[in-house]
């Protein structure tokens, strides 16, 4: 008798454990009276920029550096509003070949990373990638702040030149990672 009132009681509360975990309308379970202090939802009007959201650029190293490509993003986005899918791709991209290499942290590389793009601008994917690589012209490592570091980040990408995708991820820290 007495395991027939346990067997009872433990259904009773096998039973009663769904309706007592449903969310309230706050959405806090077991919270019904919560829905008058909740906060109201953003409205959807506000523009999410990307997942995240613009950087800070209060604590980057180079400030105007940060706010001239967030400026050149933002100009990109408005030029490119009324279009979707991939026209805004190709629009984007457009945009982004206008981008002024004077407000760049260092000038010249932009130039010739926009030089890059032109040539590679027949090819998509790992491909471009690839083309781009091989189109810029090597790092001056004596400017570097950490030479050494530099110079092996330009040997590992002499290496890993000719692979494409995860291949060329995997051989960039096969070469850069210390073997234990």
């Amino acid at each position: 008798m007495k395991s027939m009132i346990f067997v009872a009681s433990m259904t009773a509360a096998l039973l009663a454990l769904p309706v007592s975990a449903q969310q309230g309308p706050a959405g806090v379970p077991g919270a019904p009276g919560l829905a008058e202090t909740a906060k109201a939802a953003p409205p959807a009007t506000q523009a999410r920029h990307g997942r995240r959201g613009p950087p800070d650029c209060s604590g980057g190293k180079d400030i105007e550096q940060c706010k001239a490509r967030q400026e050149a993003h933002r100009t990109a986005r408005e030029a490119c509003k009324d279009k979707s899918g991939a026209a805004r791709h190709q629009c984007m991209h457009q945009q982004a070949k206008n981008f002024d290499c004077s407000k760049a942290r260092n000038p010249q590389r932009c130039e010739s990373r926009k030089l890059a793009y032109a040539t590679c601008q027949a090819k998509t994917g790992p491909q471009f990638k690839q083309c781009v690589q091989q189109n810029m012209p090597a790092v001056d490592c004596s400017l570097s702040a950490d030479a050494a570091r530099c110079e092996q980040h330009q040997r590992a990408r002499e290496q890993c030149q000719d692979k494409l995708g995860p291949e060329h991820r995997q051989c960039l820290r096969n070469v850069l990672t210390p073997k234990k």
